[in-house]
C-alpha cells in the first residue's frame, strides 16, 4: 500500500469517526471543533483532523467562523423544512432509479436491514443505533439508484436530517411507523415499479416531517 493510499485511508477514517460523535451527539450543536483536541483524542495527527472537519462544512454538519474556528452546525426549523423538502425529491428520485437496479442480493441487504430494525423494537431505545440502521438503509438506496449527484446531495441532506432530529429515535411509537414506511419502500423496490418506489420514498419523508413537528 502506498504512502498517499494510507493517507487517504486514515483521512476517511478520521472523518468518518468525528461525523459519528456530531450525528450521535457527542458532539453538540455549537461546540467547537478543536482540531488539536481532536487529534489528542483520536491519537492523530492535526492534518487527516483538519481535513474532516473542512469535510463536515461542506456536509453542513460545521460551520466555520472567521477567527473562531469551526463549530458544530445548528440546524433549526426553518432550515430542516428546507432540507426536507429537498430530500423528498431527491429520495424519491433515487427510489425510482434504484427500482430497476437492485439485484436479488441487494433487496435481500435491505430485508436485513429491516429485520434488525423490527428485532430492535423490542430492546430499550438507542438512538444512535437507531439513527445509524436508518442511515444505512437510506445510503444503501441512494447509492443503487446510480446517479453519482443524487448520491453526493442525499449524503450532506440526510446528514443534516439526523443531525436535527434529537431524541426522534427515542419514541416507540415514531420507530414503529418509520419501520412500517421502510417496508413499503421496500415492497415498492421489489415491485421493480419505478414510480410506486418515488411514491413511498416521498411519503415517507413526509412523514418525518410531520413527526418532527410533533416533537
Amino acid at each position: 500500500m502506498t504512502v498517499d493510499s494510507t493517507s487517504s485511508l486514515l483521512g476517511q477514517s478520521v472523518h468518518r469517526q468525528i461525523r459519528q460523535m456530531v450525528l450521535s451527539g457527542e458532539l453538540t450543536p455549537g461546540q467547537a471543533l478543536s482540531v488539536p483536541a481532536l487529534a489528542t483524542k483520536l491519537g492523530v495527527s492535526r492534518s487527516p483532523v483538519r481535513e474532516a472537519v473542512q469535510q463536515l462544512i461542506y456536509e453542513g454538519l460545521a460551520v466555520s467562523a472567521p477567527h473562531a474556528g469551526a463549530k458544530v452546525a445548528a440546524v433549526d426549523d426553518d432550515r430542516i423544512r428546507d432540507v426536507l423538502a429537498v430530500r423528498a425529491a431527491l429520495d424519491g428520485l433515487a427510489a425510482a432509479a434504484a427500482a430497476t437496479r437492485l439485484s436479488d442480493a441487494d433487496l435481500d441487504k435491505l430485508g436485513a436491514i429491516i429485520a434488525a430494525q423490527e428485532a430492535n423494537l423490542d430492546d430499550s431505545t438507542d438512538a444512535t443505533r437507531d439513527a445509524q440502521l436508518d442511515i444505512e438503509f437510506h445510503t444503501f438506496i441512494r447509492d443503487a439508484s446510480g446517479n453519482s449527484c443524487v448520491v453526493d446531495e442525499l449524503a450532506r441532506l440526510e446528514a443534516q436530517a439526523h443531525l436535527y432530529r434529537g431524541d426522534l429515535w427515542c419514541s416507540a411509537r415514531n420507530r414503529r411507523v418509520a419501520l412500517r414506511e421502510h417496508r413499503r419502500i421496500v415492497e415498492a423496490l421489489e415491485s421493480g415499479h419505478p414510480e410506486s418506489a418515488r411514491a413511498a420514498a416521498e411519503a415517507h419523508v413526509q412523514g418525518l416531517l410531520t413527526r418532527l413537528a410533533r416533537q
